[in-house]
């Protein structure tokens, strides 16, 4: 199967227009280089694929990490980027074709030890766009179709499709590490970065009936994360960890939190950030690390003994959880109008040039401009 979606969205010679039976691609060809526009046939997909023309492909950290800082792709370049996707399926299975549909951001095989035991989104023989094949900053691609998750119509109503594309990342990540942290009604949810999917969680947090302080050092991302219902916010920047310490304890008894059992989430992907997120831990606390950063940092693990604390990792979300993050916005629970921002495909370069520089609050989007 991944040989098959690999090998078969190769790129051909570069152009502007857009023809029948062509799809437009930008490329890493190169580390920190400019992404370069090329196009190539349209894919042909076996029984196991869906062909699906993108509506909307969102730009994550992992994507920076992969075209900046160096972080290899399974996949050598060029290599088209990009992840967090939402289309219709124009080619596919009967019950697919015609839908719209979010492609997860791991596509799990479904046979395996780990998709048995209910662990799909470690699958060893996952799939993930814009890594293993290309990926989302193209007008199409084909993805196996097993996991797609379709959109109801009724969802349309209030959002772009192009706009729902962050649910395969930016929502469904911190969906799933907010489950298994066991998170219960009046926790204290201390999330750690609420920029593009650290204030998903925090709104999640909230949605589970937690009580939720949310730090970042960035004041204008605080008030989103306010005036969308977290309880409490602190702008960290210039305080050590024992100030901010301090700070945390008085605003969760101004919001009648509870002392122990502080359920932490390191959105930022900093050393700072996990260096203050273990350090926040004490009796019974369950941290958990979302973020990613190549930084070490040096901690004493004995604290977990001392507390009785836990510590996990979250990597994606299984597919299975996706239909959960769908209903959660269909339902209106989780609005995410404030955190959402689109551009034309064709600003690539200039799109991940300004999040490497933090000049966004918000998620981007790319669209491609067939759309």
């Amino acid at each position: 199967m991944s040989e098959t979606i690999k090998d078969k969205q190769s790129s051909s010679s570069p152009s502007g227009k857009t023809e029948k039976g062509l799809m437009k691609q930008w490329q890493m060809t190169a580390l920190k280089e400019d992404f370069s526009l090329v196009e190539s046939e349209m894919p042909t997909i076996n029984e196991n694929e869906a062909l699906v023309k993108v509506a909307g492909c969102g730009v994550c950290h992992t994507d920076l990490s992969f075209w900046h800082d160096g972080v290899r792709t399974k996949k050598e370049m060029p290599l088209t980027l990009g992840h967090e996707i939402s289309g219709t399926v124009l080619e596919g299975p009967a019950h697919l074709k015609g839908k719209n549909v979010i492609i997860p951001a791991v596509l799990p095989c479904g046979d395996c030890e780990l998709c048995n035991k209910g662990r799909s989104n470690m699958c060893q023989n996952q799939l993930m766009p814009g890594n293993d094949f290309h990926g989302g900053f193209a007008t199409h691609i084909a993805v196996p179709h097993k996991y797609l998750c379709p959109v109801p119509d009724s969802v349309l109503t209030k959002y772009k499709l192009e706009e729902l594309s962050v649910i395969a990342d930016a929502i469904s990540t911190p969906y799933q590490v907010m489950k298994k942290s066991e998170i219960e009604k009046g926790d204290l949810a201390i999330c750690i970065g609420v920029g593009g999917v650290g204030v998903y969680g925090a709104l999640i947090a909230k949605i589970m009936g937690a009580k939720v302080l949310a730090i970042d050092i960035n004041d204008e991302k605080l008030a989103q994360a306010k005036k969308n219902g977290v309880d409490a916010t602190l702008n960290s920047k210039g305080l050590d960890i024992k100030e901010i310490k301090a700070k945390v304890k008085e605003i969760a008894k101004e919001i009648g939190a509870p002392k122990y059992g502080w359920k932490i989430f390191e959105f930022s992907g900093t050393a700072p950030g996990q260096d203050l997120a273990f350090n926040l831990i004490t009796f019974t606390s369950t941290l958990s690390i979302v973020g990613f950063t190549m930084n070490k940092l040096e901690v004493r693990l004995s604290n977990l003994m001392a507390f009785d604390a836990k510590l996990i990792g979250t990597w994606g979300c299984k597919p299975e959880l996706y239909p959960e993050v769908v209903d959660l916005i269909a339902s209106g629970k989780l609005d995410i109008k404030d955190f959402v921002q689109t551009f034309p495909l064709s600003q690539i370069n200039e799109v991940f040039k300004n999040t490497l520089a933090h000049k966004y609050t918000k998620r981007s989007v790319l669209v491609p401009q067939c759309n």
